[in-house]
């Protein structure tokens, strides 16, 4: 085969590589530029900062509290959605009557934009007026009103349930792909050979699915890291910053601070996080596979 034809499929790739990279590249380099420089509220760069914006942020102890939410937000929506999503996959991936029905329900809370799930959920949850205060008074289950997201001790646990709710169908989605893919003469084998439900979900289901949950593991952890409606629409990282995620500890100091040299520096942290952990945890599952 002629050399310049095996160079053809990457020509032809080669300016969707630019395009992305430069859609890329340059936010980031632009944010290293402000993250070193002193920056106005206006965004004008005053001169060299040198690593004081990153002192700033490393310095700042609301920093380190809106780390540790964020550290909680994402663990506990991803295990939680992965906990709630498998089972779910697996009952759709039946042939039952009505399955068709029951995918698009599961598939609803993901048609809804983000915000205005989060705005529906802020009113379900007034401390006043809401939904949920009425149903369980009506239920007998409390005698009072609960403020939902006017501590901290009851918002954020309810935040990342509604982050569990909203990202359960795309999670859904990935796991029947690969419910899917898996032959059904494997399931067949093992029912011949005496083996229990338990037994073929242990050694067929799991191995086979354990690339979709790492796909699953990988994107919901940016997703939901990135997430920034669900905290934003319900408490905006209230009462008292009990609440905020380093996204909305971004925003703050960005734009309503405008301390924009300092939001770049917290940009580029946040982006080697989850480069580092998607590096790290990609590397894992390679090895763990080549075993």
């Amino acid at each position: 085969m002629p050399r310049s034809s095996s160079l053809v499929p990457y020509l032809l790739v080669l300016p969707g590589f630019l395009l992305a990279s430069f859609i890329i590249l340059w936010p980031i380099h632009q944010l290293g530029v402000i993250s070193v420089s002193e920056v106005n509220r206006f965004g004008m760069l005053k001169g060299f900062a040198g690593a004081a914006n990153f002192s700033a942020v490393l310095t700042d102890p609301e920093f380190l509290g809106a780390l540790w939410r964020t550290l909680i937000w994402t663990v506990g929506i991803v295990g939680g959605t992965l906990l709630v999503a498998f089972p779910v996959a697996l009952i759709l991936n039946q042939d039952f009557y009505g399955r068709a029905l029951a995918r698009i329900i599961i598939m609803l809370p993901w048609a809804i934009s983000l915000t205005m799930t989060a705005i529906v959920w802020r009113w379900a949850l007034n401390g006043e007026s809401g939904m949920l205060n009425s149903a369980l008074r009506s239920l007998g289950l409390i005698d009072s009103n609960i403020q939902w997201l006017a501590q901290a001790a009851t918002a954020f646990p309810v935040q990342i349930a509604i982050g569990i709710l909203v990202t359960v169908p795309f999670t859904v989605t990935i796991f029947l792909g690969g419910l899917s893919s898996i032959a059904d003469d494997l399931y067949e084998a093992a029912r011949l050979e005496g083996s229990s439900h338990w037994q073929t979900f242990r050694r067929i289901t799991l191995p086979l699915m354990a690339p979709f949950v790492n796909i699953a593991i990988v994107l919901n952890t940016i997703y939901v890291f990135n997430s920034f409606p669900i905290i934003w629409a319900t408490t905006q990282g209230g009462p008292a910053n009990s609440t905020d995620i380093l996204v909305t500890y971004l925003y703050k100091l960005g734009f309503r601070f405008g301390k924009l040299g300092e939001a770049s520096a917290l940009s580029l942290m946040m982006f080697a996080l989850l480069l580092a952990f998607t590096l790290l945890y990609v590397f894992m599952t390679s090895r763990m596979t080549k075993r």
